[in-house]
C-alpha cells in the first residue's frame, strides 16, 4: 500500500511537471520570430502609400527634395528626412523594409506589407463631410485599408489555413490613427467639445479592426497612441497665444491640446485593455508615441537635440520655422543643414533622429504597454544595445 507521503511526493512532481510544461508552451507563444508586419495608419507608417495613389501631375510634398535626403537620399514617399518608426522596427525584427501596398508592382509582400496612407482617417471621408469636417487630402480611411489588405490575401497567403498562419506570424501595426479625424476638425474651426464627440467614434472603428484582425488569425497587434500634437510647429503657429497660461512651462507646448490628446490615449488604452481580457490568447500591445514623444521634449539636450525643439528642420520662417502656404517639399523652401539636432521635420513629420529614438523606447525602454520581451526575437539593435540613448543604426 502506498504511503501517504509517497502519494503526496507523486502529486508535488506532477504539479511541477505541469506548470513547466505550461511555462514552456506560454514561452514558446511569446517568443515565436515575427515573419512579417501588416501594417495600417496614416502618414507616420506611410512607407510610399499616398505617393502610389497620386496623379502625376499633383504629387504629394514628400514626392520632392528633401524628403528622404538623409537615408535613402532620395524621397521615397516617407514623410521624413528618412526612416520612420516602422523601419526601425523592421531593422530590430531582421526584416526588410515594409513596402507600400498602393502602387507597387512586382513587389514581395512575403515579409510584409504595409497599407498606411498619409492623410488617412480612421473615420470615412462621408461620416466627417457630414460632420462638416472637409477636406482634400485622401479617402483611405482605415476601413477602406482593412478592405484593401482583404482583397491582397490571395497574393499572400494560398488558402484560410495558410492565411491565418500568416496573419499569426505578423507583427500588425494599427496607427497611429485617428490623428487627423481631430485635426481636420480643428483646421475646419470646430470647438475642442464638438471634436471631443469624435473619440468614441474613432476609438469603435479601431477596435472593430482589431477584432475583425482577431478574427483573421493575428496573435500580435500593436496600437500605437497619438503624438502630443500641441507640440506641432503648425498648430503651434495657428494656434499662437499671448496668454503664457496656455503653454506647459517645462515643454512650451499648447496644454489644451496636448489634454484632448490625452484623453483619446486614455479611452485608446481602456479599449485595448477590454480587448485583451477578451482575448487572452492574443497579445494587444499600447505603443506609447506620447509620452516617449514628450520626454524628448522635456530634456532635448539629453537626447542630442537643440535647446528649443519646437522648430521645424524645412520651413519657411516664423518663431516656428512653418507657414502653411508654403510648406516644405515646395519651390524656394529652406532646409535646415543638420536634421539630427531637430526634433520636427516640417510642421506635422519628425526628423528620423527623432522616431529612431521612439522606436528605441518601445523596443528598449518603458513605452510599450504591457512590458513585451523583444529581446527574445534573437535579434539585436545594429550597433548593439550599450545604454547609450541612440542604439539603432543612424546610417
Amino acid at each position: 500500500m502506498e504511503s501517504p507521503i509517497s502519494h503526496l511526493f507523486k502529486k508535488l512532481i506532477i504539479f511541477f511537471l505541469i506548470t513547466l510544461l505550461t511555462t514552456l508552451v506560454s514561452s514558446q507563444q511569446q517568443c515565436w520570430n515575427f515573419k512579417s508586419i501588416i501594417s495600417f495608419g496614416d502618414s507616420i507608417t506611410d512607407t510610399g502609400n499616398l505617393l502610389g495613389l497620386s496623379d502625376l501631375n499633383n504629387l504629394p510634398q514628400a514626392a520632392f527634395s528633401p524628403y528622404g535626403e538623409t537615408f535613402f537620399h532620395i524621397p521615397t514617399g516617407r514623410f521624413s528626412n528618412g526612416r520612420l518608426i516602422i523601419d526601425f522596427i523592421a531593422e530590430f525584427l531582421g526584416l526588410p523594409y515594409v513596402p507600400p501596398y498602393y502602387g507597387s508592382q512586382n513587389v514581395s509582400f512575403e515579409k510584409g506589407v504595409n497599407f498606411a496612407v498619409a492623410g488617412a482617417t480612421a473615420l470615412e471621408s462621408s461620416f466627417l463631410e457630414s460632420r462638416g469636417i472637409h477636406y482634400a487630402h485622401t479617402n483611405v480611411s482605415l476601413g477602406v485599408q482593412l478592405k484593401s489588405f482583404k482583397e491582397s490575401l490571395p497574393n499572400l497567403c494560398y488558402s484560410p489555413a495558410d492565411c491565418r498562419e500568416t496573419i499569426g506570424n505578423a507583427l500588425i501595426i494599427i496607427g497611429e490613427i485617428g490623428g487627423n479625424d481631430y485635426n481636420y476638425g480643428f483646421v475646419v474651426g470646430k470647438t475642442v467639445e464638438e471634436v471631443k464627440k469624435l473619440v468614441p467614434l474613432v476609438i469603435s472603428t479601431i477596435s472593430s479592426v482589431i477584432t475583425e484582425l482577431v478574427s483573421m488569425g493575428g496573435r500580435t497587434i500593436m496600437v500605437p497612441a497619438n503624438f502630443p500634437v500641441g507640440c506641432w510647429p503648425a498648430f503651434l503657429t495657428e494656434y499662437r497665444a499671448s496668454n503664457k497660461e496656455e503653454y506647459d512651462p517645462l515643454t512650451a507646448c499648447l496644454k489644451w491640446l496636448n489634454e484632448f490628446v490625452k484623453h483619446h490615449n486614455n479611452e485608446l488604452q481602456e479599449e485595448l485593455n477590454r480587448l485583451q481580457k477578451l482575448y487572452p490568447h492574443v497579445t494587444i500591445l499600447y505603443a506609447d508615441y506620447f509620452n516617449a514623444l514628450l520626454h524628448i521634449f522635456q530634456e532635448p539636450a539629453k537626447f542630442g537635440f537643440m535647446s528649443r525643439p519646437l522648430s521645424a528642420c524645412c520651413g519657411s520662417g516664423g518663431p516656428y520655422n512653418y507657414n502653411s502656404v508654403s510648406q516644405c517639399g515646395t519651390k524656394g523652401v529652406d532646409c535646415c543643414i543638420d536634421p539630427s539636432k531637430y526634433v520636427h521635420w516640417d510642421g506635422f513629420h519628425l526628423t528620423e533622429s527623432a522616431y529612431r529614438l521612439i522606436a528605441v523606447g518601445l523596443l528598449e525602454g518603458p513605452y510599450t504597454i504591457p512590458t513585451f520581451d523583444w529581446s527574445c526575437r534573437g535579434f539585436e539593435l545594429k550597433n548593439g544595445s550599450s545604454g547609450k540613448q541612440y542604439s539603432l543604426s543612424s546610417r
